[in-house]
């Protein structure tokens, strides 16, 4: 598998890409040139210099060192909501699909009903709701996207829970729990792997929306997308200020695409 991967372009071009992405987030984490909330009213939408790689916004903050925290608020929310979708997903794909019968019935057709409104509504209602803020928000896309996850985990098991090595596995005594999660689950690992990586992209793209709109990481915090709504007014009088966070988001769901498709040919 991993010969097969190295030999793709689009492997080798989407690995570079993520790996740098994920440099400066780490680096995000550890060090920025200024403070990202830090105003200087004599450098409002300076261009970009070598004392400011990327310029400044119209409070004067420093863009480059926004673009970083915001990709590590991004990255952190991304992570957080796929772990929620998955782990959940996980769980209720795997008995669904593995017992079958009113289990899946019922839940399936719950799942069937919040799978049918897109995720980012439903994240919207949940944060009408509970209010705005970057931990609702994670808590409202990873409630949104658990449908996905548990669809697609599900007819993983439905697959291979009558093959001859799970039959002679009950046979022999094993209890059902052990065939879940260690005789069946790893055989999805390619297609979760797949499935995670474009859950992230989506993640990143949901969250980016919702800070534009203003219901997401609140201000001093920065992210990509308030970045982006706050730019929208300086477009042609400071254009630095909108590229270089979307080409963070696109550069981020780029990457982790390319990867993902790597994975689905092989």
């Amino acid at each position: 598998m991993k010969k097969k991967l190295l030999k793709q372009p689009t492997f080798i071009l989407g690995a570079i890409i993520t790996s740098v992405m994920m440099l400066l987030t780490f680096i995000g984490f550890l060090y920025t040139p200024y403070d990202p909330t830090k105003m200087d009213s004599s450098s409002k939408l300076a261009g970009c210099s070598l004392a400011h790689l990327m310029g400044c916004d119209n409070f004067g903050r420093d863009i480059f060192s926004r673009v970083l925290q915001g990709m590590g608020n991004t990255f952190l929310i991304a992570i957080a909501t796929v772990t929620i979708g998955v782990g959940c997903g996980i769980l209720l794909g795997a008995f669904t699909g593995y017992f079958g019968g009113w289990l899946d019935e019922v839940l399936m057709r719950i799942n069937d009903v919040i799978f049918a409104f897109p995720s980012i509504l439903l994240a919207l209602v949940f944060i009408s709701i509970f209010g705005t803020g970057k931990y609702n928000v994670v808590f409202a896309l990873g409630i949104a996207f658990i449908p996905s996850f548990a669809r697609i985990v599900r007819s993983e098991f439905i697959k291979y829970k009558d093959m001859d090595y799970v039959k002679s596995a009950r046979l022999a005594g094993v209890s059902d729990f052990r065939i879940i999660f260690v005789h069946i689950l790893p055989n999805t690992t390619t297609v979760l792997l797949s499935s995670i990586m474009i859950g992230f992209n989506n993640a990143v793209l949901a969250e980016a929306g919702m800070s534009y709109l203003g219901i997401g990481v609140q201000p001093p915090d920065a992210s990509l997308g308030s970045m982006l709504s706050e730019a929208q007014s300086y477009l042609f009088s400071a254009p630095n200020y909108a590229i270089f966070p979307g080409l963070m988001i696109i550069l981020l769901v780029l990457g982790f695409s390319l990867l993902a498709d790597s994975l689905k040919a092989r």
